[in-house]
């Protein structure tokens, strides 16, 4: 049995956490810490644990194996000098900071401490982009000029932020609607390709909900290799079609969350298929965390760095669109 506690429980993602720890006989937690008093007595509540007024304590406790965090981001740095100053193995829920600067200094003090690191980028875990990622890397689509990558939803619609609105906030939260949702497949494209050299973005609004916050937006982002690669994200789209393209001399691919459809052209015949040589699923990125402290299996985990140069190009997006010029990342 491994020992954890919640060290801030804000974000929007922390009922889904509790429970998959409620669910998992191997996990108990032993504590619960958030700013607010209130919301602290009831996550501590829902978990049968001791609810503390001081996250010091918290991760003083000699039992405790390891802690999720789920505060507001600009919190985070904050915590992790804590956190890795008592050694305690981390998820923290994305983005790691608010930029380059405390989002890399925070990765250093990760790596140097010799702990278990996790956050968020759940899509790692899906076969069709486990396998888009082993296609790319086996050069299967030849030279590829473009990919884009959409992960949109509705949920100003649904007013899903109406308890969570530290979330659009970009001061507290590091981000707004693109950042929020385009982090994910800014985490796919980055696994896939790392030779970043340049960004543009422009943001928009429709309903103006959250008047400092934008709902959607679109960003360029340049490779040294000459690939170039789009991003959607935001919050006011009802529909989401396909999640990914990528245009290759050799092959063409969209995907969707349980299809990877290429195009072919071989000796002029053009042909379509779905491919069905799909691996495993893997684990929730969050439940390999778990995993991680129970097995001390580390395999499939994000690193600190490489959480840390998102929030890095995330930024770079942002300062693109604030003043209107392509940003060299």
């Amino acid at each position: 049995m491994k020992n954890i506690a919640f060290i801030g429980t804000s974000h929007i993602h922390t009922p889904n956490f509790i429970s998959k720890v409620i669910s998992n006989i191997k996990i108990n937690c032993i504590g619960v810490w958030d700013k607010d008093k209130n919301r602290s007595k009831i996550d501590s509540d829902k978990l049968q644990c001791k609810n503390y007024d001081n996250y010091i304590d918290l991760l003083k406790e000699p039992n405790l194996d390891g802690v999720i965090v789920c505060s507001e981001t600009n919190l985070h740095y904050e915590l992790v000098k804590k956190i890795t100053e008592n050694k305690k193995h981390c998820f923290i829920e994305k983005p790691l900071g608010i930029g380059k600067k405390d989002s890399f200094e925070m990765a250093n003090l990760i790596e140097s401490s010799n702990i278990i690191f996790q956050t968020g980028y759940f899509m790692r875990s899906n076969p069709v982009y486990i396998k888009l990622k082993e296609l790319i890397t086996a050069n299967y689509f030849g030279e590829i000029s473009r990919i884009r990558l959409v992960n949109c939803h509705d949920g100003i619609m649904r007013d899903i932020f109406k308890n969570y609105q530290w979330m659009t906030d970009p001061k507290v939260a590091g981000v707004g609607a693109f950042g929020d949702l385009g982090t994910h497949v800014l985490d796919l494209l980055l696994w896939f390709f790392s030779d970043v050299e340049s960004v543009s973005a422009t943001f928009t609004k429709v309903y103006n909900q959250y008047p400092d916050c934008e709902e959607s937006g679109e960003a360029l982002i340049k490779f040294k290799s000459g690939l170039i690669a789009s991003i959607a994200a935001g919050w006011i789209d009802v529909a989401q079609p396909y999640t990914i393209f990528v245009s290759g001399t050799k092959a063409h691919a969209r995907t969707t969350n349980e299809q990877l459809i290429i195009n072919e052209n071989k000796d002029g015949k053009k042909t379509e298929r779905i491919e069905e040589n799909l691996p495993e699923a893997l684990p929730h990125a969050f439940d390999l965390f778990l995993n991680s402290l129970i097995d001390n299996n580390t395999k499939n985990l994000v690193t600190p760095k490489e959480a840390a140069l998102r929030s890095s190009i995330m930024e770079s997006i942002y300062q693109s669109e604030k003043e209107k010029k392509w940003i060299k990342t």
